[in-house]
């Protein structure tokens, strides 16, 4: 029998440790992000007629849940090849090839749809804050949709088509799994057996990692062109601050993921540096997930139920800036200088065509 050398107990312990408790934290968060879309529903579902600033800013409801599922699920999974969680929660009864699937199936999901589709779905969300209309729901979701389908197409074909021999690649660029430990069979084949929960560890393909750069190349071009467009439209400082650091996040955290992911086909779960790296690469997507539900989702419908209830209370009031019509709450005069907006219905009309272009962000 040859055993591997396990990973160094206190680094993996420490990953393990962050990512448990980073998991339970966006969960918590998607948790908040989801009654606060489902309140604001129904909200604007029973508004009286003075309530038109909500019924318009629940039109992206369903853009919102997306972005909370999408969230929700890539944690689930990330959740699932913790060795730790692995260790004392999934049934010790789990065969060697269940393992290997378990692991195939987290990087198609996570780098061809959960991932992706978050991202996507905070792209749309910037996007439509622009047109000129907002579209049905149901075409959001298929938009953002047919978008990740490549990705995840992809994603699976590299994974599992090599691996049921539609095509041959080296190991390198298509293994997802490792199997700590391996005995001789009486025909000196090595065989793998089960040691645990944590027999086998998932680690990212180079296949994959290409897919995803791929993907992360398009991204950053087409987020990039919708913030800067969504910016010149925005007229509230505090908005506006939000929205850069937004920006700042996506653009610093998804490069520095796919260079980990890169450099992450380097080593084996069993070497100090993937830790390093594998805990690099979830923390970014979990810094990107975090910041766009509080932004997208959170803070937006927050100001909204807020200006909401000061305008029904009558201790506040809506004006208009300049040829923009906002949700803007002043309690005082000299409040003024400091006003709450709340982009729930930031409406820019033309005096000659009536068309109109929305900022709801």
């Amino acid at each position: 029998m040859v055993d591997n050398p396990p990973p160094p107990p206190f680094l993996q312990f420490l990953a393990d440790l962050v990512a448990l408790f980073s998991i339970f934290a966006i969960l918590l968060l998607s948790l908040v992000s989801l009654l606060l879309i489902l309140h604001l529903h129904l909200k604007s579902s029973t508004a009286a007629a003075g309530g038109h600033h909500l019924r318009s800013f629940n039109s992206l409801w369903t853009v919102r849940s997306v972005l909370v599922l999408f969230v929700s699920l890539w944690a689930f999974t990330e959740l699932l090849v913790i060795p730790s969680f692995r260790r004392h929660y999934l049934p010790k009864s789990l065969t060697i090839p269940q393992q290997i699937c378990l692991c195939r199936l987290h990087v198609s999901l996570n780098l061809g749809l959960f991932q992706p589709g978050f991202l996507v779905a905070l792209l749309y969300l910037v996007k439509i804050s622009v047109k000129k209309s907002t579209p049905r729901g149901s075409r959001a979701v298929l938009s953002i949709s047919a978008t990740c389908l490549p990705a995840l197409l992809l994603q699976l074909v590299f994974i599992f088509g090599a691996s049921s021999g539609l095509f041959r690649l080296p190991p390198f660029f298509n293994r997802s799994y490792l199997l700590p430990r391996t005995v001789l069979s009486p025909n000196n084949n090595k065989i793998p057996i089960a040691a645990g929960n944590d027999a086998v560890l998932c680690l990212y393909p180079l296949m994959s990692c290409v897919v995803f750069g791929a993907f992360v190349v398009w991204y950053l071009s087409a987020f990039s062109i919708s913030c800067f467009k969504a910016l010149t439209l925005v007229i509230n400082q505090g908005l506006r601050f939000r929205l850069y650091g937004l920006t700042l996040v996506v653009m610093v955290a998804l490069p520095l993921q796919l260079v980990c992911l890169g450099f992450s086909v380097l080593w084996t779960p069993r070497d100090e540096p993937y830790a390093v790296l594998s805990l690099v690469i979830f923390l970014a997507a979990f810094v990107m997930a975090a910041a766009g539900e509080g932004v997208m989702v959170i803070r937006p419908i927050a100001d909204s139920l807020a200006a909401d209830q000061e305008i029904q209370l009558g201790s506040g009031k809506v004006i208009q800036l300049g040829s923009s019509q906002a949700a803007v709450v002043f309690r005082t005069e000299e409040e003024e200088e400091k006003a709450v907006v709340v982009v729930a219905a930031a409406t820019e009309e033309t005096t000659a065509g009536g068309s109109s272009r929305s900022v709801q962000l």
